[in-house]
């Protein structure tokens, strides 16, 4: 079976020597499809012996998809339709590579039984060269830059749509026409130094410059250029690729108006404008924030922020541009103090947004500054103002105070003990008169008594050389009496030694909130807390009354709120007001015990 006949004529000898020394593959092969005889160049082509390949069927040697194709027509030519045809499908070799052939197959009826001859070329070259040029010209299509060809005289050859879209003209419009169609005339010498360049062996690459639509408008573009080469390295033509660079130019155009816009902004803004490096050093400062502080900008350049920032306020600043560069969040009127360059106070509000590269990273901060002295020694002013105004409040409170006690009453003393001598000397059997006189001795008793409770309400002596616990507890047993309401009071923690003025602002405030409270809540049980610390007086108020709305200043309540708060804001202090129709009302009061009326005048006035 692996044998030609034995008889060797001339012919035959000819022919096997053919079959062997032939360059294309040759396979004899049964009407069932199976390898009888095969050339060297077969075994080569696919990686197989000669005997490997005879326990083979045809179709063992293709993917499905070309396989099928092959044994649809085999089955034809088994058939009788056709006595012939010819394939390009893909091999397998042994190593499992793939290879492509070009199959020719003929029926052969002269023996005593019909042969099928297969030959094969191996055009594996040819089809990697087909898909680089497929891939290449759909990427020469789709690619959306203009690229071009042209031949050796400059006219064009070869048009993509991306060279279309830019420029207008169709394929059909520009093929045979010169490349000057595309060039302004004052830069057709720029065009011939591009070919001169590349004729050198040079290349043009991403050069800047402008060329004409169909329309004749200018549009900008990035040119890359170089040759064409034949397949024995002769130059033929050049090819372009053109950029179309119109929407960068435009938007680097406004990114320098952008970037003036801003300078002109920063350089001439009415407040201070500051850009600070990540580190916290100072990359620019415009007129206003120099004024500001007394520097000139090279100055602040060689400064830090911390430098120029009042020492206890730098540990809160710093917290803030911390977490700006953490979570990006940037922040908004944050007041600090800051040092002029004579060594005064300059009281500022300062906002600050973190800045990023276009990768994202940070890169710097830009800060708003406004210079708030003026106002804040107004405050200071108003605050010393308030402060005076109630201080004289309380001279003229501790005055009527002592007049009612040891004038008014006495004089009220000496109105009764006249009228009980009246009576004494009344006849006794003038019942009558005698009650008379006991009713007006009594009514003066107990206007006698309202009048000192009026005048401990306005100068509480026991505030004085008792203490605040002492005189509150005082305050709030002698209301209940006087009102006939339960007042729960409790103290903890409250020092003999608390600063005169913070125990008369809580002990006004307590009355202030009592007496509303009372007037008001519709309720007869409060709850009265008075707590002391290290540092500071709180005070609690509650009830659980009808409530009111604290944000309405014009009702029974107003007023008292009104002075309640400036009390304690003149000694910084808080106060919260939590409170709403039918749910009651809390009062909360804390009070340092340094009044910051007095750091105020003194950092206004340094």
């Amino acid at each position: 079976m692996g044998e030609i006949a034995p008889a060797r004529t001339p012919e035959t000898q000819l022919f096997r020597d053919v079959f062997h020394a032939s360059p294309i593959g040759i396979a004899v092969e049964n009407m069932e499809g199976e390898p009888l005889f095969v050339n060297p160049a077969f075994c080569l082509f696919l990686g197989f012996s000669e005997e490997e390949l005879r326990h083979k069927h045809c179709v063992d040697f293709s993917p499905p998809e070309d396989a099928a194709k092959d044994w649809a027509l085999f089955q034809q030519l088994r058939a009788g339709a056709i006595n012939h045809y010819q394939l390009e499908k893909r091999y397998f070799r042994r190593d499992g590579s793939l290879v492509w052939g070009s199959l020719s197959i003929s029926l052969l009826n002269g023996g005593a039984a019909p042969l099928v001859i297969a030959m094969v070329e191996d055009i594996t070259e040819k089809k990697t060269a087909e898909e680089h040029r497929f891939r290449h010209a759909a990427i020469v299509e789709s690619s959306d830059d203009a690229i071009i060809s042209e031949d050796l005289h400059a006219r064009i050859t070869g048009w993509n749509a991306g060279a279309e879209r830019i420029f207008g003209y169709t394929e059909a419009e520009v093929l045979g026409q010169p490349i000057t169609i595309l060039i302004p005339p004052e830069l057709r010498d720029e065009e011939r130094k591009f070919l001169e360049k590349v004729r050198g062996g040079g290349r043009v690459e991403h050069y800047e410059t402008t060329r004409l639509t169909k329309t004749s408008t200018e549009v900008a573009v990035s040119l890359t250029m170089g040759p064409i080469r034949d397949s024995n390295g002769e130059m033929v033509g050049f090819t372009k690729i053109a950029n179309d660079i119109t929407q960068r130019r435009k938007a680097e155009r406004d990114l320098r108006e952008s970037e003036e816009k801003f300078r002109s902004l920063f350089r001439d803004a009415g407040v201070g404008m500051v850009i600070v490096s990540l580190e916290g050093r100072f990359l620019a400062a415009n007129r206003t924030f120099c004024d500001y502080l007394g520097y000139a900008e090279e100055e602040l350049r060689e400064r830090t922020v911390e430098s120029i920032t009042l020492a206890e306020d730098w540990p809160a600043f710093s917290r803030k541009l911390n977490e700006t560069l953490v979570d990006g969040k940037n922040f908004r009127w944050f007041e600090k103090r800051c040092l002029h360059k004579s060594g005064r106070i300059v009281y500022t509000e300062s906002s600050a947004s973190l800045i990023r590269g276009t990768d994202g990273t940070p890169q710097y901060f830009v800060g708003e500054v406004l210079d708030v002295t003026s106002r804040k020694e107004a405050e200071a002013a108003l605050l010393e103002m308030a402060g005076k105004l109630i201080e004289a409040q309380e001279q003229e409170r501790a005055r009527i105070g002592r007049e009612l006690h040891d004038d008014i009453t006495q004089r009220i003393a000496l109105v009764a003990i006249e009228l009980e001598q009246l009576k004494r000397d009344a006849p006794e059997a003038d019942v009558a008169f005698h009650q008379h006189i006991h009713h007006l001795r009594e009514q003066l008793l107990d206007t006698s008594k309202d009048i000192q409770s009026l005048s401990h309400r306005l100068h509480s002596s026991k505030l004085e050389y008792l203490g605040l616990d002492m005189a509150a507890s005082s305050f709030c047993r002698e209301l209940s009496k006087q009102h006939k309401v339960e007042i729960d009071f409790s103290h903890d923690g409250v020092s003999r030694s608390v600063p005169q003025e913070v125990s008369l602002c809580v002990y006004r405030v307590l009355q202030e909130a009592l007496q509303n409270g009372v007037k008001h809540s519709g309720v007869r049980h409060f709850d009265v807390k008075l707590h002391g610390t290290s540092e500071e007086i709180q005070l609690t108020v509650s009830d659980s009354g009808i409530g009111f709305d604290p944000q309405e200043t014009i009702n029974p309540r107003g007023l008292g709120l009104i002075s309640m708060r400036e009390r304690v804001r003149l000694l910084n202090g808080k106060i919260t007001v939590q409170s709403k129709p039918r749910d009651g009302t809390t009062i909360h009061v804390s009070v340092p015990f340094t009044p910051a009326i007095r750091r105020r005048k003194t950092a206004c006035s340094a």
